[in-house]
């Protein structure tokens, strides 16, 4: 999937474009409005980012995580190349000592990443402080031509770009998940 950026500062155009788009069959998950206004964005009625998702709480996991790997590694090799396996306690705490440097490094990444703006919005901080937001829509291949029309109607929308969307079994699954979730009582 794409996904195109959009810039502007009418909430009320916005509404009608995530109508529109919906109209021709674009789901919730692919639909996304950023803005630091987040009380009138939701009063809208707008398919909002979630706030975890403003931060850069995920790649800061994955990152920590791959430095977890090597010191988790580490925290194996270097008692066994020292022979410090062989004493009576064995390999127990060095196994424990892996799997908490694991979990430590991840858990820090992530916290050092919810500190920071997510890399895919940092370009338009400047836009969201000026009290702009932003539209994001990730387009599968064969709804491209019915965005570009829908997007023609709106000349206030300011494009902003593209760049990579969403997997689209990622979509689908959150398709099939708030389809779940109508369902239940």
């Amino acid at each position: 999937m794409l996904r195109h950026y959009y810039v502007s500062d009418d909430l009320d155009e916005l509404e009608v474009v995530e109508k529109e788009l919906e109209a021709e069959g674009f789901t919730e998950p692919q639909i996304h409005v950023l803005s630091l206004d987040d009380c009138h964005v939701e009063q809208h009625r707008l398919h909002e980012v979630e706030s975890l998702l403003k931060q850069d709480v995920i790649r800061g996991s994955e990152i920590g995580a791959g430095v977890g790997v090597v010191v988790a590694m580490l925290a194996l090799v270097i008692p066994y190349m020292m022979d410090w396996t062989s004493s009576a306690a064995g390999w127990l705490p060095f196994i424990f000592l892996s799997v908490l440097s694991f979990g430590f490094c991840t858990w820090e990444g992530g916290f050092i990443g919810f500190q920071k703006t997510n890399v895919h919005f940092a370009r338009f901080q400047e836009a969201l402080i000026k009290g702009k937001h932003i539209l994001f829509v990730d387009v599968d291949p064969v709804q491209e031509h019915n965005f570009g029309m829908i997007m023609k109607n709106h000349p206030n929308m300011e494009p902003a770009g593209c760049g990579a969307g969403s997997p689209h079994w990622v979509v689908s699954c959150q398709d099939t998940y708030n389809s779940v979730m109508r369902r239940t009582p």
